[in-house]
């Protein structure tokens, strides 16, 4: 799944590609994808794209269509489990035929290039808005901080845990608390704050709070470095390489030299080193046995 530093690549890319150039085709070849009809996705023809930005996990590409009653238009889209962003300097001119491929939306250019938004998998998640205020989209309007948002202290961080007696591992997850970290830089965060995947936030020292702040902030900011300036076709093999944990099970942790070991649940798993974030205790596989606290 993209997480906050390939969406930001994907932005980065979008901001430098596409901006200053006009919409000639929008096509939409799995319509579940579509969850909004009022703009219809036929106003996009004809847009100048202004603008491309991040809100979380969502890209959010801004553009100038003065036909319409409200000119400014968002293309908010979440490529949630298994999208992605295809781009093309020349679109090619083949039919997209609904229901046989795994395009859901394609986007074509006034100088000839485009991009396909594409979905793998027979789950289909990715979604795609036209809106003309992002906060329209749902999952936008819940978004907790952004964590290298410069307002984002290590006080609000301290804040936002204080009370909750949630594992630290889903409260990173959480969309509506912390916005853009997903299953494996949650697992890198935590490697990196050398800190159980288990611990309650609410029973967290001063120490280990100010730990796993520098941990969010400095694995993120790396992240963020290393998918900047990347082509769309380069930000997945990227961010495997940069995984020091998560993806990695049996292999030697890099910091300590234990066997990165895995925790599997109903659709993914979490990874984790028993030396650096247990205390050498092993957790308990999910699938097979009572979680361990």
């Amino acid at each position: 799944m993209p997480e906050m530093p390939e969406v930001q690549g994907l932005v980065d890319f979008l901001a430098e590609r596409a901006v200053g150039l006009h919409v000639t085709k929008a096509t939409v070849a799995n319509i579940a994808a579509l969850k909004t009809y009022d703009p219809p996705i036929e106003a996009l023809r004809g847009a100048l794209v202004t603008a491309a930005s991040r809100r979380g996990k969502f890209i959010d590409v801004t553009m100038d269509a003065p036909d319409t009653p409200t000119p400014a238009l968002h293309l908010v889209f979440h490529l949630a489990k298994a999208g992605w962003l295809r781009w093309y300097e020349q679109l090619p001119g083949t039919v997209i035929r609904p229901g046989k491929t795994p395009i859901a939306l394609r986007i074509g250019f006034d100088d000839g290039s485009g991009l396909d938004l594409t979905e793998a998998g027979t789950k289909k998640s990715l979604a795609v808005y036209v809106v003309r205020d992002p906060q329209d989209v749902p999952g936008v309007a819940r978004l907790g901080p952004d964590p290298l948002d410069p307002a984002f202290t290590s006080d609000a961080f301290a804040a936002l845990l204080t009370g909750r007696r949630t594992q630290i591992k889903g409260l990173l997850r959480d969309q509506s608390i912390i916005a853009g970290v997903g299953n494996a830089y949650s697992d890198e965060i935590l490697h990196a704050a050398r800190m159980s995947p288990y611990a309650l936030a609410a029973t967290l020292s001063p120490d280990e709070v100010a730990r796993l702040y520098d941990a969010l902030r400095a694995t993120l900011t790396d992240a963020v470095a290393q998918a900047s300036g990347r082509p769309p076709a380069d930000l997945k093999d990227a961010k495997r390489r940069g995984m020091a944990v998560h993806g990695r099970r049996g292999e030697p942790c890099p910091v300590c030299g234990d066997d990165v070991r895995s925790v599997f649940f109903a659709d993914n798993s979490l990874e984790y080193c028993p030396t650096c974030q247990t205390g050498g205790k092993l957790l308990a596989d999910r699938r097979l046995s009572r979680l361990l606290k």
